[in-house]
Parts: structure tokens; sequence; C-alpha cells
């Protein structure tokens, strides 16, 4: 299975969905603990919520693998994203509830990491800079949308229940704070949804990386509640009902950059 798919748009926003994927190779599952091979931790359904963005004209950029083989969305030495704060691995030991991913000396060692880094990060990685390269190319400028998505209760990595919609731009480094102020204000209109700025995650690896704003490149990455659009308890199940309801404000956040991007940089498409 190729590490991601590509659906190109016209228009000059990227969405980029790193890990949405659940494909375990049989040679790593057989590896691993009946709990990774549920692989809990995915952004599930992230694809289908976001099932809008080719009448948006928006490039979609979707990854096939789960985050237990490798975190697209984490630097590719190792370094860790929040200092001070639980953090996962490039390739996870553990799952967001710290239970063990693999069995007994099956974790991957340094030459193994090395590997997976080359076969799937990279891949992955290439596809993303290219697309933001010909979009820049082409209008000037380009937007990138990191669409992630977390159980509303992770213990582990914050208190009590995550707010709803949660937009980070790397604390303003990854977007102009104009484009920011916009979407904060976009979310705030969604009724009977909470939402924050660089709160709890203000945007991992990708946004940090890509976004550029002194170079025409703003990033943005919204970690969404997953309560709001499924059963957070296996199977996972996607619920119509919600994501039909959180569906319109997505889109109008998404409907807000393209707005920005013609306003103030003048493209269009």
């Amino acid at each position: 299975m190729e590490p991601f798919r590509f659906e190109p748009g016209p228009a000059p926003l990227l969405i980029s969905m790193p890990h949405v994927g659940t494909h375990l190779p049989d040679a790593l599952a057989r590896r691993m603990t009946d709990v990774a091979r549920t692989v809990p931790d995915t952004d599930w359904h992230v694809d289908r919520l976001y099932d809008f963005a080719a009448a948006l004209g928006a490039n979609r950029l979707i990854a096939t693998h789960s985050r237990y083989v490798i975190d697209l969305n984490r630097p590719p030495d190792g370094t860790v994203l929040y200092p001070g704060a639980s953090n996962t691995e490039l390739c996870p030991t553990t799952s967001f509830d710290d239970e063990p991913l693999w069995q007994p000396d099956q974790a991957p060692g340094a030459e193994e990491i090395r590997q997976r880094v080359e076969s799937f990060w990279r891949p992955y990685h290439k596809q993303l800079a290219d697309a933001l390269a010909a979009i820049k190319s082409r209008f000037g400028m380009a937007l990138l949308f990191d669409a992630h998505s977390i159980r509303s209760e992770v213990p582990r990595f914050f208190a009590g229940r995550l707010p709803d919609i949660n937009l980070g731009t790397a604390d303003g480094k990854s977007a102009p704070s104009e484009l920011a102020a916009r979407l904060i204000e976009a979310a705030g209109e969604a009724d009977g949804y909470s939402s924050v700025l660089n709160g709890r995650f203000k945007g991992g690896y990708i946004t940090r990386l890509y976004g550029k704003p002194a170079e025409g490149i703003a990033a943005v990455q919204l970690e969404l509640s997953q309560i709001t659009y499924m059963d957070e308890a296996p199977p996972f199940g996607f619920r119509e009902d919600r994501a039909k309801a959180v569906r319109p404000h997505l889109r109008r956040i998404l409907e807000t950059m393209l707005e920005w991007a013609k306003e103030t940089k003048g493209v269009s498409w």
C-alpha cells in the first residue's frame, strides 16, 4: 500500500491528514499488542468528515498507514515537540492511555525507525512540500490546513474535556495574526461548540515546519474533539448526525482561509 493518497484541486489550499491512516503491515501487526492492532489513537474518519473539500477546490493529502507505524507529525530525528509535557514518539511505543503497543522485545530499534522514515515519512513530506511549492508557484502564496482529531478526554495530555475546536498557529509563528483572528472568530460563531486558539494544541511538526508567513505560506492546525462527529469508544463509529451539525462550521473555517487569501493576497482561481 502506498503511504498516502493525494487528491489535487485548483484552490491555493492544501489539507493534510497525517493521522487518519489505519493500515498496519502484517509483519508489524504480528509484533504488536492486541490493543495496538485496533489503532485506537487514529484521527478517525477525518477524510470522510471533510468530504466537502473538493467542492472548495482544496488539495488533499491523506495518510494511509497508522501513526503507530510512524508519526508523520513528528520530527524525523525524534525531537520532542512539547517539552515538559507527555509526548508520543516518532515511532510510538505506548498508546494515548499509556498502554504498550509492542509485545515484549518487539519495539522498533534505531535501524528499523530509520527505514520507516525512508519508506513512509519522507514520501509523505516530499508530496506535502511539492504540493505547497506548486501552489505557491501558481498563486504567489499557499495555505496549509493540518486536519486532526482526538478524543475529548485524554488525561495523559490534558485535564478535563478538551474544547471542541482547537486551532493552532504555533503561537503566531506559522500564520499571520490577521488570518488567525479571522479563524478564531469563525470558530467562535459555531453555536454549541467551544473553541480556542493556541491552547493545548498549538500545531505539531507539520504546522511549525511549513508555516512560513514571511515566505507566503500560512499553516494552521485544527485538532477537533472527536465527540463532535463520532463515537469515541470502540468500534469508533462515524456519527453522521453529529457530523452533519459540525461540518458547516469546519467548512466556514476553510472558507475563511480562502477568503483571506482573495482579499489580502489578491489570488483567484
